[in-house]
């Protein structure tokens, strides 16, 4: 990825040379700078509201409720997996990216592929549920797409949320597709 980075410099460099437009790049490298840094912190704000309610829904039992409303769902995409704490870390990664934080379900994430690596027999290789995993936390189901929507917000949008039915029905599709693959090549490369 690196190389890209490199390669996007260089080329814009060169394109702006060949066109006579060096104060247009400098401005927009400087402009571009500042407005990350501002959309980071804005980003980071909602990130560390929605990080801070999760954490209130864990020590106030609500996790655990979400996931026992979740086994059903676990039991069918992970029939295998017996281990309680790793279908918690992964009932708060769904839940997260329901709620379009994508973001703030990157610890979880990250926690319940810990928890399916410790279950593993082998350390080196990818077992069925966590590829499963990786393709439900990559499609990710979203109800609410909070990061997109503050992001259409900040650039003007009159009606940020107006995104919300087009993005369920497209989340929904691509899990279900990436989900069906899983079971699917499963079948197909397993003898």
């Amino acid at each position: 990825m690196n190389y890209v980075w490199v390669i996007i410099i260089i080329f814009s460099f060169f394109c702006a040379i060949a066109t006579n437009n060096m104060s247009s790049l400098s401005s927009a490298v400087i402009s571009g700078g500042t407005e990350a840094i501002t959309l980071v912190l804005k980003l980071t704000g909602i990130i560390c509201f929605w990080n801070g309610l999760m954490a209130i829904a864990e020590k106030s039992g609500l996790t655990r409720i979400i996931s026992n409303l979740l086994k059903p769902v676990l039991k069918l995409l992970f029939p295998k997996l017996k281990d309680e704490k790793a279908k918690n870390a992964i009932s708060m990664n769904l839940t997260a990216n329901l709620l379009g934080l994508g973001n703030a379900a990157t610890p979880l994430g990250l926690e319940a592929m810990k928890r399916l690596q410790e279950n593993s027999l082998k350390k080196d290789t990818a077992t069925d549920e966590m590829v499963r995993f990786v393709v439900l936390n990559s499609a990710a189901l979203h109800l609410v797409p909070t990061t997109v929507a503050l992001l259409r917000h900040e650039f003007g949008s009159q009606n940020p949320m107006e995104i919300l039915l087009p993005s369920i029905v497209t989340s929904f599709l691509s899990v279900t597709v990436g989900v069906l693959m899983t079971f699917i090549l499963r079948k197909a490369f397993k003898i």
